[in-house]
């Protein structure tokens, strides 16, 4: 059995209805739910990860996207993501993985799987690949027709701390600012706001500096993210 054949066979055992539909209204997902919670997912998927190494790289990615393109329940979207994630595959996590990454984003456009996306599989290429990554990124953040592709550039140093490129934070956030394309919406600017809060953590004088520099384009749910704790 395949590792998505494995995934969906051990989702169809189990589940609550109940639960299932909680999270659905919670997350306001078209896709239903199996109703497991992460916990329980990550005990359930541990040993379908261990029996089902990939030594093909197209067959890896193929089996990530089919458990988008075809899901059935979220769940299954969750078990693509920790696909690409096993430390398995962690030489794998480079450039020639960012086409499908976008993919993934458009086809989940939504903050459980695009924020994951984002701080753990683009954040962690564009760590290992500043020079190669860094050009997709900056097209990411002014992309026409996703919010959530803007999103992904914003959040993909979230993990960087002392590592963080300023000037490619700058530019993500310059570019998604209140009166640009996508700046008005929720997720935008508490994005905004998240990237800049965490920041801070490694840099708080960059961050207020950029605050003010920004004052009459930056939204108040942004300005009080970034500053929740200086």
């Amino acid at each position: 059995m395949t590792y998505v054949g494995a995934v969906r066979a051990a989702l169809a055992e189990v589940g609550d209805p109940e639960r299932a539909a909680q999270q659905q209204a919670y997350m306001k997902s078209d896709l239903p739910y199996v109703g497991l919670g992460a916990p329980a997912l990550k005990v359930l998927l541990r040993p379908i990860l261990a029996d089902h190494r990939f030594a093909d790289r197209a067959q890896w990615e193929a089996a990530a996207l089919e458990l988008f393109e075809d899901a059935t329940h979220r769940e299954e979207w969750y078990a693509a993501v920790a696909l690409l994630r096993h430390r398995s595959y962690r030489t794998w996590l480079d450039p020639d993985l960012l086409p499908l990454l976008e993919e993934l984003v458009r086809l989940g456009a939504w903050w459980d799987v695009v924020d994951e996306i984002a701080g753990h599989l683009v954040g962690q290429v564009l760590l290992d690949h500043r020079a190669a990554a860094t050009p997709v990124i900056d097209e990411w953040a002014v992309d026409p027709d996703s919010l959530w592709v803007r999103r992904t550039a914003m959040l993909a140093q979230l993990r960087h701390a002392e590592a963080t490129d300023t000037d490619l934070l700058d530019r993500v956030l310059v570019a998604n600012l209140d009166d640009t394309a996508y700046g008005r919406e929720f997720f935008t600017r508490k994005a905004l706001g998240w990237a800049l809060r965490q920041h801070a953590r490694t840099d708080a004088a960059w961050v207020r500096t950029f605050v003010e520099d920004h004052a009459d384009r930056l939204s108040g749910l942004s300005r009080r993210e970034a500053l929740k704790h200086l």
